[in-house]
This record gives C-alpha cells, structure tokens and sequence, in this order.
C-alpha cells in the first residue's frame, strides 16, 4: 500500500510524513492505498513542502460514526495532535470530499484547498451491483473504468478492491461511508467555503464526470479549475506530471 515508503505512528495516528516546509496533507479515497500519491510525495517534498498522508480509519470507527464528518473531525484532530496550522489540504475522491467538509467546519487551520475527482456533489459509485462481488472479472472492469487507460488498473489495485468488497464487515462500512456522502452533499455549503480551492480533474472522469468539476467551480467563490486530458477519476496517477505540473503552478500564482 505504502510502496516501501514508511508511514509513522503517533498517539492514534498512523501517516507518511516528508519533507520541510509549508504543510500539504493528502486525504486518500474509499478505495486508494498511500501509494497512489507516490509520485506528489516525491515531487512536493523536494520544494519546500513538508507532505503528510495520514492512515484515514476508514473500518476502524462505530458503524454509526463512519461518516464523512467523522472523518473531517478527525483531521482537525490530527492537525492539533501535529501542532500544524496553515495547512493545504489535497483530497482524492471521498478525500476531497473530507477536504471540503473540515474546511466548512474548521476552516482557521487551512489556508488552501486542492480536490480532484471529489465526490460531495454527484459521483457513479460500484455500489449498484455489489451483489456481484464475488466475480473477479467484474471487480477487474468497475477497476479498470475508473481510469482512461485501463492498463493502469494493476493486478494489485484490482487484488485490494476484490478483497475490501469481499471482507463483509469492511464492505458495510463501505457502503455506509458511500450513503453518508450522498447525504453530505455540499451544494449549499460550497458558497459560502471562501478558502482558495485548485480544482484539478480528468476530462474523461466516469466516476465524478467532468459536469461536477464545473458545477464545483460554479460554487466555489475563489476556485480555479484546470483539466488533464486522457483522464479519468485519479490524475495524480494517470498523469502524475502533469498534475504536479498545474498544482506546482497554481500554488507558485497564490504564493502558497
């Protein structure tokens, strides 16, 4: 999940931790390992950011508390717990959705915001046919069709899906943490959100098709939006140069 890079433990946390410098916390999907950000850690951490994945508990909390605001809390608690402020929160699918949520709820600790694929408006989810969760082929295209290039759907990227769909008790709060962020749906909230938001997404998304993104750009009073071509539901993997490329830019313009 990690791909060799070594996360820390701290109090109840658990979080990849590199670089100096300004803040950048990653908030990692529903279904992505620490390693999808491989190439932004490398990237980032040589400028003068200091980048933290933390371990989000996706299964770990009370069915009742598997919810997007749990989660948002426990980043604010994550951020205390560091001694941070003035940081940029990066959030991938249900991340960016987080990401958005704690900034509603606690927005003195951050001072920008980037989503990509984010999810807190509308998304496609796997959930409609999980009664076929025991066919590996299928797990192996609802994979596949969250990227442009299928190719990019390893054999371990689909091994982990098909394993969490079978595990009964994480699929539960699978589906539970998917009915909670239909619920937090962030359209009324996102006016009033006037933190500086980088809106990064793949013109061939299917997950959160590329409506959303404009929809997000419409709401959001101090947003930029920049697409990658080629692109579905993760650019920082499909194209991780090219994301590094807009982000490195658009905090270069803020002077973040």
């Amino acid at each position: 999940m990690q791909q060799g890079q070594k996360t820390k433990s701290t109090g109840e946390f658990q979080y990849l931790d590199q670089g100096e410098g300004t803040p950048i916390i990653i908030l990692h999907g529903l279904m992505g390992g620490l390693s999808n950000f491989s190439a932004v850690v490398t990237h980032f951490s040589q400028l003068n950011y200091r980048v933290i994945i933390p371990v989000l508990p996706l299964y770990e909390l009370p069915l009742l508390k598997t919810t997007v605001k749990s989660f948002a809390e426990y980043i604010d608690d994550f951020i205390k717990h560091l001694g941070l402020s003035d940081v940029i929160l990066l959030g991938n699918s249900l991340g960016g959705h987080i990401g958005l949520l704690h900034v509603k709820l606690f927005s003195s600790n951050v001072k920008a915001l980037v989503i990509t694929g984010s999810s807190g408006l509308y998304e496609n989810s796997m959930g409609d046919s999980y009664p076929k969760r025991g066919d590996y082929e299928y797990i192996k295209k609802k994979a596949e069709e969250v990227f442009y290039d299928p190719e990019v759907a390893t054999k371990e990227i689909i091994d982990e899906v098909f394993d969490l769909v079978n595990d009964r008790s994480k699929l539960v709060k699978t589906l539970a943490i998917a009915k909670s962020a239909i619920r937090h749906n962030m359209a009324k909230d996102l006016p009033k959100i006037k933190t500086p938001t980088c809106i990064i997404w793949g013109r061939n998304d299917k997950v959160t098709p590329p409506e959303v993104a404009e929809e997000f750009h419409k709401l959001l009073p101090d947003s930029e939006l920049f697409w990658v071509d080629r692109c579905g539901h993760a650019p920082m993997m499909e194209h991780p140069e090219e994301f590094n490329r807009l982000l490195e830019a658009w905090l270069k313009k803020r002077q973040l």
